[in-house]
């Protein structure tokens, strides 16, 4: 990271933005090109071990490349904000964000996929929710162990508070 003055490493002020984020696009690779997609989501933090939950159709393109592929990588971002300078270089926006990289696995457990789709409903929404077997029948559930992830705020700039 290049403005270590932006890095976030308060485990509390990451778990607020992990909360805040709403969208959370997914890098993999196919065949040696990117294919970057928007997802929802819903993590989990244990022993400050990251670990990002996704669902989504039963088949299609993301699913293939995740099995020829498991490699993963990851950024969201909140608190945007845009804010206006004297001259073009003082424009910029405000933001927090985390990226990171991990292995994506495809979650074949009937109860592991009830229980990462619980995580997911609880992050989206702050609400519990229960599946049955049909429910979790028609969805795929992939999970990302995060290898490494990094997280950064970009406050208002001092002079431009009001």
């Amino acid at each position: 990271m290049t403005r270590r003055e932006r890095e976030v490493t308060d485990l509390n002020e990451i778990l607020k933005i992990l909360d805040t984020c709403k969208i959370v696009h997914v890098g993999l690779v196919d065949d040696g090109q990117p294919y970057v997609l928007p997802m929802c989501y819903g993590y989990t933090m244990d022993d400050g071990e990251l670990t990002l939950y996704l669902h989504g159709a039963t088949t299609g393109y993301k699913l293939d490349v995740i099995r020829a592929n498991p490699t993963a990588c990851f950024e969201m971002e909140c608190d945007v904000v845009p804010f206006e300078g004297e001259v073009a270089c003082q424009y910029g926006i405000c933001y927090s964000s985390i990226i990171g990289r991990g292995t994506a696995e495809i979650i074949t457990d009937v109860d592991e996929k009830k229980r990462a789709l619980s995580i997911i409903m609880k992050t989206q929404t702050e609400k519990d929710f229960t599946f049955d077997e049909r429910m979790v029948s028609i969805v795929s559930v992939i999970e990302i162990h995060v290898s490494d992830y990094t997280a950064k705020r970009r406050p208002l700039p001092e002079g431009l508070r009001k």
